[in-house]
Parts: structure tokens; sequence; C-alpha cells
């Protein structure tokens, strides 16, 4: 899968532009502030309906306009797919895809296949556990429609538990009735996301493995309520609920479940989430970021389109060698305040390059020098 065409109308700083992008590198270089990850940002949307960098939608919208689009063509084996998106500020938001207006979000999810990189994802390995659920629930998502369902219902459910709870009016029954309705859904969706970490942790391992030349290896594990099958798990989630009931009635919210869980990163004995070094983390994320990538190519047979945000800033001259080797066969969107010549020499005939001024981007003609 890649990305053909890129269309944006009032988003960002962007009053209108048409991008027609290739299979390969596509390189998005100019000064900070001109509009270089907003493109990305785009693609990013179109993909999962939410933006990179904020959680509310009309922030994405040019400052003295009503209403903003992204529409996003991408060929596939099948033929070609588009997911177009309008945000208006006095509208919900619209989805059509191919043309026809959906009304669930979760049919936007593997339309546009994508995974992000950039410098502040290092949150994966440094911030608090939410990141690495975040990090595992797009990725999933993205690969099932059920899931995201699934992990809708699970919200919806938590959500209504906690209303109870703080009410002050909960009684044992009606706890009993949302703990097993919770448990049930919550079983399945840990058993997802281990399922996910079990077939992750291998690419992981390698990737590690190679940007760090062989010095290390990464090993992932889920952290959370145990159980062998969704059964085992559900009844474990079932008692811990119990344990906690007093607590939770207490504080006015739920303690124990899948929207506690973590992801353990490890490099030998050491936990890298506390006590990596930068370095160590940077490339634990940038591990799992490839990870995502090749898993999910492997999954659904189509590769996703690789969006890297100012990356090779922060990697050296070995690293970027590296992240540049296992690019190779995948779309990716980069964006650079200039592209170095060894850097453009090791892209090869595969890549097209874009200057990107006040919000309008143009194919540049890429020198040979």
């Amino acid at each position: 899968m890649f990305v053909k065409s890129l269309e944006i109308v009032n988003f960002r700083n962007y009053r209108r532009q048409h991008l027609t992008l290739s299979p390969g590198v596509n390189v998005f270089s100019g000064d900070n502030g001109q509009g270089k990850t907003n493109l990305l940002e785009a693609v990013y949307f179109a993909s999962i309906g939410k933006s990179t960098r904020t959680s509310r939608d009309k922030e994405l919208i040019l400052w003295d306009e009503e209403r903003a689009k992204v529409t996003v063509t991408v060929e596939k084996s099948f033929g070609d797919e588009t997911a177009e998106l309008i945000i208006s500020r006095g509208e919900n938001k619209r989805v059509a895809v191919n043309g026809m207006p959906v009304t669930r979000l979760g049919e936007l999810m593997g339309v546009v296949g994508t995974v992000f990189f950039s410098p502040s994802e290092l949150k994966i390995v440094q911030a608090g556990p939410g990141e690495r659920r975040s990090f595992i629930d797009i990725a999933v998502c993205q690969l099932s429609k059920a899931y995201f369902y699934l992990l809708l219902r699970y919200n919806k459910i938590l959500a209504q538990r906690n209303r109870l709870l703080k009410s002050g009016h909960a009684t044992s029954d009606a706890l009993d009735i949302w703990d097993a309705q919770l448990a049930a859904v919550g079983a399945k969706v840990v058993k997802t996301r281990r399922g996910f970490v079990r077939n992750l942790a291998p690419y992981a391992c390698e990737n590690h493995l190679f940007l760090s030349g062989g010095a290390e290896d990464l090993a992932l594990f889920y952290e959370g309520i145990g159980g062998e099958t969704a059964e085992e798990t559900e009844r474990a989630m079932l008692c811990e609920l119990k344990k906690e009931r007093e607590r939770d009635l207490k504080l006015g919210f739920t303690h124990s479940g899948p929207h506690k869980d973590d992801l353990i990163l490890k490099i030998g004995a050491a936990d890298i989430r506390s006590y990596g070094s930068q370095g160590q983390q940077r490339t634990a994320a940038l591990s799992l970021k490839l990870s995502e990538l090749q898993l999910a190519t492997a999954t659904r047979g189509e590769c996703p389109v690789l969006l890297l945000d100012d990356v090779l800033s922060e990697l050296d001259v070995g690293r970027q060698q590296k992240l540049l080797e296992r690019i190779q066969g995948f779309q990716t969107l980069l964006t650079c305040t200039h592209l170095e010549p060894g850097v453009r020499a090791r892209l090869g005939g595969g890549l097209t390059e874009f200057r990107v001024e006040r919000g309008a981007a143009e194919r540049a003609k890429i020198s040979a020098t």
C-alpha cells in the first residue's frame, strides 16, 4: 500500500494543497514552522481520525476558516481506496470511505495504514503506562476493526461503572452487574493486547539488535491481569474487582483492569522505562515503531505508510544509516530542515523531494551533488 495523493483544504496553515506522492521515500524539507509536520499530520488524521498533536479537531482548521478537509487516496493490491474527513467549527466530524459516508469511526481503520514516529514518541518509553497502552491500542485498531469496537465497549462500561461509584448510591448488586460486563469485555481486550505484544516481541528484539549494532537485546512483556485464556483472565479480573471494591467506592473510580495495564521493556535485567539511558530509550522507541511496521505488513499483507517527523536529526550517523536501510521497500514520508548529501545518496533513486515554505509544498529538483 502507498499514498498516491494527498489533498488538504484549510488544514493547519494550508489553504489548499494537492500532492502526488511516490511509492518510495518522500522528503519534505524546509525551515521550522513552515508546515512540514502538518502534511504528515494530515495523512495520520486520515488514517485513524485523530491528530498526532491535539485532541481538539477544531485546532486543525485554518484560523480564519469554518471548515477543513483532508482527502487521502491509497493504492492497494486490490485497487485504490480513498478516505475523506471534513472538520467544521459548528458540526461533528464527517468521514467518508470511497465516497460513501460512514457513521462509525471504526470503518476508517485500516483504509490508510500508517506508523508515525517523531522525537516526541520517546514518551512511549519514558512516560507513564497510558502512552504505552495507547501505542498498543492504535496499532491493534489499525489491524482490527473488531478490536476498535471492543475497546470502545470496554471504555463505555468503565465510564458507567465509575459514574455509579461517584454517585454515592452504588449497591453490591448493581456493582456485580457492571463487574461482570467489565470483566467479560476486559478479558478480551487483555487477550488481544497480549497476543499483539507476543507477536511484536521478536521483531522488536531483532530491530533493536540491528540498530544497536548487535550490542543489546530488547525484550517486551505485557503487564496486566493474568490468565492463559480469556476465561481465566475474566475470572481473575472479577476477583480483582471484588478485592478493590472498597477502595473503588471510597475514591470513586475503578482501580483494576486493562485501563491500568502496561508494556514492560527490558534490556537484560534492566527496565529501560526507568533505568535506560536516553540513547537506549530512543533506540527502543524506534525499534517498536519499525516492528509495528513489519508486523502490520506480515498480518495484513499490505505495507503501512511510515511517517518520520524530524527523526534523522535525533540520530547519530550510524543509526541514520541503519534506519535508512530498514525503510527500504516501504513508502516513507519524512520531514527535515535539509537533506544531507550523504543521506540523499543512501536513499538513491526512489527519492522524491518537496520544498515546504509558508504553507505550500512544491516538488523540488534534486541536485546530483
